[in-house]
């Protein structure tokens, strides 16, 4: 399989680039600049990208099976997320590729509670994470108007962090995932084995779903 993925250097794309590669696929892995393809593997494609222009999103997703997006503007930028992940849906839309968006828990519905999600619910957030799940929420919101695109959303638990790979998770749909003793977590690493799994059998055609342990 030809894969493009978009914030390749990041700390869920750069695990998505190992996770596809260890399975044999050819992947295109873009960032900002080429200062960045150090933190890039040898095996990958490397590629320089502006994900705010349509024209180079399709550039580099033309003749490829799949686009992930595992894009997350700095800090302060947040307000960013939409607008350019509009431009991926767009440019591969334009170039036929299937996509794969990696979003954020806040959209989220909290376990048992159909009116609360992990953005709403009182306490819940951190002050320091609001800028970028209200920025996740507004990316859902208009994932779920687009039509156009061979789109899937997929949402963290509250936790995601850097760990080991085990290969085991739990898939969800419309609500914040918690194991027994209330906890919501998975490594990044095996939320790079549910993208690559996803990626290799497709089970969810415009429409979210999450994952955890």
């Amino acid at each position: 399989m030809k894969i493009t993925i978009f914030g390749a250097a990041g700390d869920v794309g750069s695990r998505a680039v190992a996770e596809a590669l260890s399975r044999g696929h050819e992947v295109s892995a873009v960032v900002r600049n080429a200062a960045q393809f150090d933190r890039l593997p040898n095996a990958a494609i490397a590629c320089v990208g502006n994900v705010g222009d349509t024209n180079d999103v399709a550039r580099l997703a033309k003749g490829q099976d799949l686009v992930i997006s595992a894009i997350r503007p700095p800090t302060g930028h947040e307000d960013q997320l939409p607008i350019l992940t509009q431009t991926i849906l767009d440019g591969a839309t334009y170039s036929g590729a299937r996509v794969l968006i990696v979003g954020g828990a806040a959209s989220l519905k909290m376990p048992g509670q159909d009116n609360i999600t992990v953005m709403t619910a009182p306490g819940f957030l951190p002050d320091a994470v609001l800028p970028i799940a209200r920025a996740c929420v507004a990316q859902y919101s208009l994932i779920c108007n687009n039509t156009q695109a061979n789109w899937s959303y997929l949402c963290p638990p509250a936790m995601l962090t850097p760990g080991t790979r085990t290969g085991a998770y739990r898939i969800g749909a419309d609500e914040l995932l918690v194991d027994k003793e209330g906890n919501s977590a998975i490594s990044m690493e095996d939320f790079a084995v549910v993208l690559l799994d996803e990626a290799e059998r497709p089970k969810h055609h415009q429409i979210r779903f999450t994952a955890a342990y």
